[in-house]
């Protein structure tokens, strides 16, 4: 039988750990999605090359 961690309350953590890590995205994982589609003041967690999107939207005409 696995060795089961309870706090004072009596809170089983290793079955709190189990359903965290069924639950979904983290709040930061959220933030990053949102990121990649361009969600407001998520600029931090965008994988976005600025550099590269302003000369896409600037090309010279050699």
């Amino acid at each position: 039988m696995p060795n089961k961690n309870f706090t004072i309350a009596g809170t089983n953590i290793d079955e709190v750990k189990k359903q965290n890590a069924k639950s979904g995205l983290s709040y930061n994982e959220v933030l990053a999605e949102i990121a990649k589609t361009g969600g407001k003041g998520t600029a931090m967690y965008s994988d976005t090359n600025p550099e590269q999107v302003r000369k896409a939207n600037n090309p010279t005409t050699d």
